[in-house]
């Protein structure tokens, strides 16, 4: 199946020149995502005004057209792939910032704005959008709200949903409609900004954000602190949450990651360092600075084997560290199995231990690191794929198992997408689900909106 003669007319005709790309070929880059499915569109179009979205989703519900919105594609659990056939309907020429707000507190902008670049221009006036994700040099905001995305900063600043005060979407049929604005309390209503904010593009498609600002720090101080094992690194991260410290960011890496990272660059730490905490304080100067000192007589009875303090571009040098890791991994193995399990906060060492056991058992390499201070884990199951397939999927199903039996979900900040799909019934019950396909049919009667994704 694929688009008529007149259905390609309208498209042509409502998203002129390279608005519209029919051609299969150069179709074919926008089927793909970061989670390396891809699945071959019927179009691509590339909106530039809420007139055109209103006029492709009133067609697309009228003829009953699968809709995939997308951004850069830096998911890694196959949202963006339009599995089935359909037209991708790219943000990226949606993409100003409207309005930035000092006395509001907020911003408001087109999906397409690139986070790093918005949090870029809000620092020169002295503002922070806090929402940090990995990706955040080159994933949009769009993209960033329909996958609730969370990061480093998750532990002192909240995941992505914490920060949409609103949205303007366009629904199926081409209705627009726009919910919350620029209070940061509105208790009117059902939370239909909220319900927006993770829906991974199954309910409308957004062309407007209100988003939730916050003063900049004047600065921020890093210690990355090094143990002789996994045990001594969770007590220390006991430790500073114990003494009221709450990090900016707080990240965990084990043995098998540093192995890794030691591949690909030069490390400052020594082989005697088989775990690692890498943590991030935010401030007004001299409160940071009391903070730092307090910080310091935390880890010191901690027994640290390596411990190094950076501000400024020694700051940098050390969370260069945390951003090796994806490539890193690379050297490992050839194909790489990608989840972001979250447990309660208590129950991280037992979390990795059952994944180390997994990893023993089935002959692969499973890096663990991640987001400690929210018991947010990454793990990546490395492994070839001509000869380990069937073991690596057989670990992802334990693990997922291992995790939902220690009260943790299967995803912490990645979303379902396609890749996690198979497992839901694992974690969600079955009302659950027919109530969350039923609030998509009251937004989307004809499941027109990425469909076969995340619930």
């Amino acid at each position: 199946m694929g688009l008529d003669r007149n259905q390609r007319r309208f498209l042509r005709q409502t998203f002129p020149g390279d608005g519209c790309v029919l051609d299969a070929e150069a179709a074919a880059v926008f089927g793909m995502d970061s989670s390396r499915l891809a699945d071959a569109p019927w179009a691509v179009v590339r909106p530039e005004t809420e007139e055109q979205a209103v006029a492709l989703l009133a067609w697309a519900h009228s003829e009953r057209v699968p809709l995939f919105p997308r951004a850069r594609g830096t998911n890694v659990v196959g949202d963006c792939v339009p599995r089935g056939g359909g037209v991708v309907v790219s943000t990226l020429r949606m993409n100003r910032i409207l309005e930035m707000d000092g006395e509001d507190f907020c911003a408001v902008v087109q999906p397409g704005v690139v986070t790093g670049d918005l949090q870029r221009e809000l620092a020169a006036l002295g503002l922070m959008y806090a929402p940090d994700p990995a990706s955040v040099r080159v994933s949009t905001v769009g993209g960033n709200v329909a996958t609730n995305a969370g990061g480093m900063r998750a532990v002192k600043y909240g995941v992505t949903r914490e920060h949409v005060l609103g949205v303007r979407a366009v629904l199926p049929g081409g209705d627009v409609l726009r919910t919350g604005g620029r209070n940061h309390k509105n208790v009117v209503g059902l939370d239909l900004t909220r319900l927006f904010v993770g829906s991974e593009g199954t309910l409308g498609l957004f062309t407007e954000l209100t988003l939730k600002l916050l003063p900049l720090p004047e600065a921020t101080a890093s210690v990355l602190a090094g143990y002789a094992g996994v045990d001594q690194a969770l007590a220390a991260a006991r430790a500073v949450l114990a003494a009221g410290i709450l990090p900016t960011a707080m990240e965990f890496m084990a043995e098998a990651v540093l192995e890794a990272v030691r591949r690909v660059g030069d490390v400052p730490w020594g082989p005697e360092v088989r775990a690692a905490l890498l943590l991030r304080l935010d401030g007004g100067r001299e409160a940071l600075e009391a903070e730092t000192r307090r910080l310091d007589r935390v880890l010191g009875p901690t027994a640290p084997v390596f411990l190094e303090r950076g501000t400024g571009a020694d700051e940098e040098r050390l969370w260069e560290v945390r951003r090796l890791i994806n490539p890193a991994s690379f050297t490992i193995a050839p194909d790489k199995m990608s989840d972001d399990i979250t447990v309660p906060r208590g129950r991280v060492g037992q979390a990795l231990e059952r994944i180390r056991a997994v990893a023993e058992q089935r002959g692969l390499d499973i890096l663990a690191f991640g987001h400690l201070g929210d018991g947010n884990i990454h793990v990546n199951i490395m492994y070839d794929a001509s000869r380990q397939a069937e073991d690596a999927v057989a670990a992802k199903r334990t693990i997922l198992g291992h995790v939902l039996a220690l009260g943790g979900t299967m995803s912490g900040e990645h979303g379902v997408g396609l890749t996690k799909l198979p497992y839901l019934d694992q974690q969600l019950s079955p009302r659950e689900r027919d109530l969350m396909r039923r609030i998509k049919a009251a937004f989307d009667p004809h499941g027109i909106m990425n469909p076969g994704k995340a619930y």
